[in-house]
């Protein structure tokens, strides 16, 4: 794990975040498919990272994979991103987190479509939408 640009403790980021940010981004959790605010969400802008604010994902990378969840094909910035093997509930899964205060994003599968053949599965409550101007 890298070293973090933004290190709060537990009790910060709970008085920080709702009980379901900090489920889905200090937990590790999941929110249910086709429930998030973005799972749907087709504007034209930016996604930045719920926690901190880092750019993550640019909207027109975003695609509609039927999973329920929003999906990327690439990360706007890779440095922004980190992955890491994760080998819960039975699986071996890539977890995506933002690099620079170790949120959990969702994770990231080899069935996306071109030209990456990547797909970021992202939970709605772990990014924030900023519309293009």
């Amino acid at each position: 794990m890298s070293e973090r640009e933004i290190s709060k403790t537990d009790a910060e980021w709970r008085a920080e975040l709702s009980p379901e940010e900090y489920e889905v981004c200090r937990q590790k959790g999941t929110e249910r498919p086709f429930s998030g605010e973005y799972w749907n969400h087709w504007d034209e802008g930016v996604y930045r990272c719920r926690c901190c604010g880092e750019l993550l994902f640019e909207a027109g990378t975003k695609f509609d994979a039927g999973c329920g969840w929003p999906s990327f094909s690439s990360a706007l910035n890779p440095e922004s991103i980190e992955e890491q093997r994760d080998t819960s509930h039975g699986m071996i899964r890539t977890e995506v987190l933002c690099k620079r205060c170790g949120a959990h994003l969702g994770h990231v599968f080899p069935d996306g479509p071109p030209p990456t053949g990547l797909r970021y599965c992202i939970n709605s409550v772990a990014v924030k939408f900023e519309p293009a101007e």
